[in-house]
């Protein structure tokens, strides 16, 4: 049995034991709906197909919104022969063999398309199969992934492909895509004819968050349920509690190993630091409800205390280490509103960076400088040999100091001077700020007068 397959005939879709999604795909792209931005008149994939472009490409978006359809539109277009076969369940032989097929068509004047489906799970050394016979056309290779090419596809491969970048469907696409399927008798429910509200159809498309392949799914669960119920074969209604139960659960789109994954947190803190408790909300319940894992979600809250808030408000951290151990105390759900919590209060607590640019100065001087020792004079001096050597000379112990502050410098003589932390005037960083100002005056009164006799170590 062979593991590549030729694009499925025209009549595939009078075969009612296939699924709804399947039978309903789009034959042409005047049935295609939805990313306009590649496929409507004069955009850069319709040209590319209208012109027989032998160019390969890569499909890139989140799941149903057309990718493998519209590399079987383009076979359907094209006079190449079409190959398709899924990443899962093919290797480095299967591959080759392809490879050495398309190799020899050619040398008989036929191109040869191959569809991969998922190029993403193919691991290095099976997307390097593919490059010399890209490189020499002879395959126009088409993949398809949900997963950001950029880091999933090998940079030689990449840059001898287009990507083009599908969008998910919107809720009146995805109706659209619902009413013809209830039309059409062909392919479709139309035989069933069924009745369905514009709020029913809409409330699929909700659910289903862009994937045209999802809310057919759950069309075809409703139509099932509404003729069971009503007790007739044909004139059903579909109705909200209906679709609620074919529903279940809603689908949200959510990879945790996946770019959605890294894009969701990104939401999280950035409107964290942009103080929008509103927005902190939703993005971290659509991570929870998601199934990411709360310990994670609550590391990163604890990152945007130190990051974004730091000194202008110290009990931020403690909070978010608190909804940690919360979490891990008294588990899910209910250890969601420890995170809440904390997410609101970073949101609405005082802003600030200036530990977290200090620290990265630091990181740099500490890269770029020359590591010169500690100072003599802030060294300790146990034994007798080091205080021959000036371990300690110098040094000016504070506590015997009216002004507490001694006129000592701490840092090595390279970066003598140097200042990192710059505290804002948010929260408690502006008292910190005055506290500051204050001991550099005490410094420069301390210069001015002389050194106490009695000096000691610490």
């Amino acid at each position: 049995m062979s593991l590549f397959r030729s694009i499925p005939s025209d009549d595939r879709g009078t075969d009612r034991s296939r699924p709804l999604a399947d039978r309903m795909r789009p034959r042409t792209l005047e049935e295609f709906v939805g990313q306009e931005h590649l496929v409507g008149s004069g955009k850069p994939l319709r040209t590319q197909i209208e012109r027989d472009d032998p160019g390969s490409a890569i499909f890139w978006g989140p799941p149903g919104t057309g990718k493998t359809t519209l590399a079987q539109i383009i076979a359907g277009m094209t006079k190449a022969e079409f190959i398709e076969f899924s990443a899962v369940l093919s290797g480095i032989k299967e591959i080759k063999q392809v490879m050495a097929e398309a190799e020899r068509a050619r040398q008989y004047g036929t191109r040869t398309i191959v569809f991969v489906d998922e190029i993403h799970r193919f691991n290095k050394a099976q997307q390097d199969a593919f490059l010399p016979h890209v490189e020499k056309g002879n395959i126009r290779l088409i993949g398809a992934t949900t997963e950001n090419p950029s880091f999933e596809i090998i940079s030689a491969l990449l840059s001898r492909c287009r990507v083009y970048v599908l969008k998910p469907l919107t809720e009146d696409q995805i109706v659209v895509l619902l009413r013809r399927a209830l039309a059409d008798e062909e392919r479709g429910l139309g035989r069933m004819k069924l009745g369905a509200s514009d709020d029913c159809l809409k409330r699929i498309g909700a659910y289903s968050s862009g994937d045209a392949r999802s809310a057919y799914n759950v069309l075809e669960v409703a139509a099932t349920l509404a003729k069971e119920r009503s007790g007739n074969e044909v004139g059903a209604e579909i109705t909200d509690e209906i679709v609620q139960d074919a529903v279940q659960k809603r689908i949200l789109l959510y990879d945790k190993a996946g770019e959605e994954h890294y894009n969701l947190i990104s939401a999280l803190h950035k409107s964290v630091r942009n103080s929008d408790p509103d927005a902190a909300l939703y993005w971290l319940g659509r991570m929870l409800e998601a199934g990411e894992d709360p310990l994670y979600v609550a590391r990163r809250l604890v990152r945007m205390a130190v990051e974004d808030i730091g000194l202008a408000d110290p009990q931020a951290l403690g909070l978010c280490v608190a909804a940690r151990d919360a979490v891990d105390f008294i588990g899910m759900p209910e250890g969601n509103l420890a995170l809440a919590e904390a997410a609101v209060y970073l949101s609405i607590a005082p802003k600030s960076n200036a530990l977290y640019t200090a620290y990265a100065e630091v990181q740099g001087d500490v890269e770029r400088t020359a590591a010169e020792p500690v100072p003599l004079h802030i060294r300790n001096a146990p034994t007798g040999l080091m205080k021959g050597l000036g371990y300690g000379a110098g040094y000016q112990y504070a506590h015997d100091l009216d002004s507490k502050v001694a006129d000592i410098e701490c840092l090595p003589d390279n970066l003598r001077g140097r200042i990192y932390y710059q505290p804002s005037s948010e929260g408690l960083e502006k008292r910190i700020g005055e506290r500051m100002e204050e001991i550099r005056k005490r410094r420069l009164e301390s210069s001015k007068s002389d050194p106490p006799s009695s000096k000691k170590e610490s």
